[in-house]
């Protein structure tokens, strides 16, 4: 093509849209693996999670408490989630179980009968999920005024009343704080999600309860854990660790709301709980010690964040003197998780039931400390850095924006972004120096295509961006996905989703893995340790105009517009098998044939293994009603060898298995 035609092809392109142009029609793409070079090493720790408490991720999510607001201290009243039924009058009242639960919830059942049991009834998070042949632990504290004979019956059932899965009586109560539990136990029904728990009573008196709750069977019957399904599908991602406590939810929207680690361990009817930056109360049943536990459970390694001094209402904390309680306050959560019996907080883990400490090589400080308007973090950064690594030299240390007063051992970079956006950038760290370069934590990153969860276009970009970081995951030693979970039951506004495009979605009963789920399961499970040179020409490319932007409500100049690549791929080796990991990603609407040239081994197996994620369109996806619509398929490929032609299917994340012999 001639230089007029091309300059009036791009204009035309700009006119019309995105138009697909390649560097020679007359010519496939080549790929060309070096398998006897070596370009570093895969991190082993690359792919791991985040998470942090937003779309009801752990209040009616991964956490297994199944009643809605078990303390009364969430809504403008206490009472969401929560009802009357029979007559009953219900308020949230000023009798405390203790300090941290330093209210109850009161029921008056003056007005009721034996045709017209008066109680609470609760209906969980958008519902709770029945299952047969399942025993379920119900327990709450409660109090009765002295006129009160009892009993209370709690029972689980439909919530039309229509049918009744199991009950239990409570008797003896009296003016004292009381515990009561027992075991709810279906028989062999229809798993539903539409039931309640209630707890009525035929005679009259009134009665305080605190923290009532429902717990069905946990994951690896942890006691106070967490959903079975939900960490099935985070077992089948193989992640390497867990990014806690998460972002914002460390942060909190002020200071008084950040997580306080200290509030979130011992018994749980001591935890207070706290606002979530979300607009909805966590009740910190899933605290400190749990997601220790949780990464015990998933067999990976905690990746610890501390709160240092900024929270999201952009007030911060001066070094100096008024910040060293909260340097201190981070040596000790350290301590709470490495410590032995000789240490105070080590000490303090063992009394809480988990006698060993925990392994922990990360600690990163603050979280998104860009945003801090005081320019305050190189500061508070030096002094946490200094504090921790007097202690702890062992530990690396990750910083959340750059650092000119002292190296941190890793820097957290966030990306959120479209699929086109994800394709410009997904060659960025192929120009990053190695040399005094400090590695790389993507600790959030995600292509923002579908809702509630990515649909396939998000896929593609996210496996775009993958292959550079896998590429060069000798510099990028960690990565996570974010955000990790929504409940999808109310997507209203104020409902049950605060974010789109989030990874796994789920409701009370049901749960599901989004295509950019599969992605990420596909590229933890398939590489090698060392990552191979390689080299390609005529790479399919697409003319992308990125789109406007205002800063602070003034459009910004429009940026230029560019050439995008539309084909990704990335090449590793395990050291152990020889096996060649090929990933191939084509975002392209078009199936792609690509010629494959394999050097530096004297042959490749004519059989191997292909593993494809594909769909018909950018916006297939997955659902509740339709959780595989798009998933992997394993299929033997032939007529494979050291030169071959592999066909890309249109909108595919393709992984080929090539064995040497």
């Amino acid at each position: 093509m001639n230089t007029n035609k091309l300059r009036a092809y791009i204009i035309l392109s700009l006119m019309a849209g995105t138009t697909v142009l390649q560097a020679d029609t007359n010519n496939i793409p080549v790929l060309e693996i070096k398998a006897d070079q070596s370009t570093g090493q895969v991190s082993p720790t690359l792919y791991g999670l985040m998470t942090e408490e937003i779309n009801y991720s752990y209040e009616g999510g991964l956490y297994g408490e199944l009643i809605g607001n078990r303390t009364f201290k969430d809504g403008t009243n206490g009472l969401k989630f929560w009802g009357a039924t029979g007559g009953a009058i219900i308020s949230v009242d000023t009798n405390a179980l203790n300090s941290a639960l330093d209210w109850s919830l009161k029921v008056d059942a003056s007005d009721t009968s034996a045709s017209s049991p008066a109680g609470i009834v609760n209906g969980g998070y958008w519902g709770i999920p029945v299952r047969p042949n399942t025993s379920y632990q119900v327990s709450f504290y409660a109090r009765a005024s002295s006129d009160f004979p009892g009993p209370l019956k709690v029972s689980l059932e439909s919530k039309d009343g229509k049918t009744v899965y199991a009950t239990a009586e409570f008797s003896s109560f009296s003016g004292d704080w009381q515990f009561f539990e027992t075991q709810l136990t279906t028989k062999n029904v229809t798993p539903s999600k539409d039931n309640v728990l209630k707890i009525t009573t035929t005679e009259p008196g009134t009665i305080w309860f605190q923290q009532v709750s429902l717990f069905p069977p946990t994951y690896k019957d942890r006691p106070n854990g967490n959903r079975p399904d939900l960490m099935k599908l985070l077992a089948d991602m193989n992640p390497k660790f867990l990014r806690l406590p998460g972002g914002n939810y460390l942060e909190g929207n002020s200071i008084a709301q950040r997580f306080e680690w200290t509030n979130t361990v011992g018994p749980i009817q001591e935890r207070a709980g706290h606002e979530s930056p979300w607009n909805y109360w966590s009740t910190d049943g899933l605290g400190l010690l749990e997601y220790l536990e949780w990464c015990e459970d998933l067999n990976i390694q905690p990746v610890l964040a501390v709160y240092a001094g900024y929270s999201l209402n952009h007030t911060h904390i001066n070094p100096g003197d008024d910040l060293q309680p909260y340097v201190q306050d981070a040596l000790d959560e350290i301590e709470y998780v490495t410590g032995d019996a000789s240490t105070k907080w080590g000490a303090q883990r063992i009394r809480d039931g988990h006698a060993a400490p925990f392994p922990l090589n990360y600690i990163e400080v603050g979280n998104e400390d860009q945003f801090d308007r005081s320019r305050s973090y190189k500061d508070r950064f030096a002094q946490f850095y200094d504090a921790i690594k007097a202690k702890y030299p062992q530990l690396q240390i990750i910083a959340t924006t750059t650092q000119t007063n002292r190296v941190p051992d890793l820097l957290d970079e966030h990306y959120y972004r479209s699929e086109e956006e994800m394709e410009a950038h997904a060659l960025d760290y192929d120009s990053y120096p190695r040399t005094n370069h400090t590695k790389i934590f993507c600790g959030e990153w995600a292509t923002r295509v579908g809702s509630p969860t990515p649909d396939m276009a998000g896929a593609l970009g996210d496996a775009a961006w993958m292959t550079g970081m896998e590429r060069n995951s000798d510099l990028v030693v960690i990565s996570s996905y974010a955000p990790l979970f929504v409940n999808v039951s109310d997507l209203s506004r104020g409902g049950s989703m605060q974010w789109r495009t989030d990874l796994i979605g789920y409701d009370a009963l049901n749960s599901y893995g989004s295509p950019s789920y599969y992605a990420q399961k596909l590229f933890s499970l398939y590489h090698g340790d060392t990552i191979l040179g390689t080299d390609s020409t005529n790479i399919p490319t697409q003319l992308w105009q990125p789109p406007a932007r205002t800063r602070n409500g003034v459009p910004q100049p429009r940026p230029p517009a560019q050439m995008i690549r539309k084909i990704f791929f990335d090449a590793t080796r395990d050291s152990d098998t020889g096996t060649i990991f090929l990933k191939l990603v084509n975002t392209l609407g078009t199936a792609e044939p690509v010629e494959v040239q394999i050097s530096g081994v004297s042959s490749v197996e004519h059989k191997g293994k292909a593993i494809v994620l594909k769909a018909d369109s950018q916006d297939a996806t997955n659902s509740i009603e339709h959780p595989t619509n798009v998933a992997p398929v394993e299929e033997t490929m032939g007529g494979l060898g050291n030169d071959f032609t592999k066909t890309l299917p249109p909108y595919s994340i393709t992984i080929l298995e090539l064995q040497m012999k």
